[in-house]
């Protein structure tokens, strides 16, 4: 089998890196069918009833004490969205810190992790949030796993600056530990009609996994500290990206690559690639060496 025949490795990007992975590129598809059907279902009557309120009584996440919760609404809830501006925000979001996070893990991660940030933050929203506002209402929307996502972001790249509004450039540890306060002083805003507590849910379970993730390199402690630069340091944290200009930061790790010269004359056999592949299946791209690295973009330059 080629490696060009691999799911998890074709050239829809550079060096390897994709800016529509899979599991992102169809929740944004997904997600945008559901809000069009839902706009569609406001014209359409059931039964005297219209057909976007009969999709909320069963797949939003209602409360317990309704007794219309369903097991099911712990997933499903994350693909409704309440209006255009609910649902551009998340999946702009989704896009903008998950795309990376999916070229470092791997699909199948990056959608677990996903999904159980939502699920995390629909039980807490559930459970919580009537002890604290004493309001039980059903919850819509795919926030929670996006929170989850932007923790996740900024404890793996926390030096790398956002550009917020276009104009003001802020790390991405100081921006997402801002949004989490803020999420806090308003938690008990029970007429503002948004989910906080399903924000922090999300937030809490991203937080959670990446902590006790094994494979996941995160030095917690030492992410608010000053980082000393290395030129030889192969990380991100001397990029940058806008909303604007989005993800320069792989064209890096190829020049990295370059330290590791492989010879125009030495071949690279189809079983070492195999393996390579087979690691970014495993760990993600992230988990290659810088040999392994120049490996890959070395047999991709041949192939072209």
């Amino acid at each position: 089998m080629s490696y060009y025949d691999r799911d998890y490795y074709r050239p829809s990007g550079f060096g390897g890196f994709s800016f529509f992975p899979p599991v992102i590129k169809n929740l944004l598809i997904i997600n945008g069918a559901v809000f069009f059907l839902m706009m569609l279902m406001q014209n359409i009557l059931f039964r005297g009833v219209p057909a976007e309120r009969v999709i909320i009584h069963y797949f939003a996440l209602m409360p317990i004490e309704s007794g219309n919760f369903q097991i099911w609404q712990l997933v499903t809830y994350q693909f409704l969205h309440g209006g255009f501006s609910h649902i551009l925000f998340n999946m702009f979001a989704l896009w903008m810190f998950g795309v990376e996070i999916e070229n470092s893990w791997g699909s199948k991660k990056f959608l677990t992790f996903y999904l159980i940030s939502g699920i995390g933050a629909g039980l807490l929203h559930m459970f919580v949030s009537p002890i604290l506002t004493g309001v039980g209402a059903p919850t819509i929307g795919a926030s929670g796993s996006v929170y989850g996502i932007m923790i996740a972001f900024a404890m793996m790249f926390p030096e790398r600056l956002i550009y917020l509004y276009f104009l003001i450039p802020i790390k991405a540890k100081y921006l997402i530990t801002f949004l989490i306060i803020m999420e806090f002083m308003l938690v008990d805003s029970a007429s503002s009609g948004v989910a906080h507590l399903a924000h922090l849910g999300g937030a809490l379970v991203g937080f959670l996994y990446i902590m006790f993730d094994k494979n996941t390199n995160v030095q917690f402690k030492t992410m608010f500290k000053k980082k000393r630069s290395n030129p030889f340091d192969n990380t991100y944290s001397n990029t940058s990206y806008s909303s604007s200009t989005f993800y320069k930061t792989p064209s890096n790790k190829v020049e990295d690559a370059d330290y590791y010269e492989i010879p125009p004359n030495q071949e690279i056999t189809q079983e070492e690639i195999d393996k390579i592949l087979d690691k970014i299946s495993q760990s993600g791209y992230s988990g290659l060496s810088e040999r392994e690295k120049k490996i890959l973009f070395e047999a991709s330059k041949r192939m072209k």
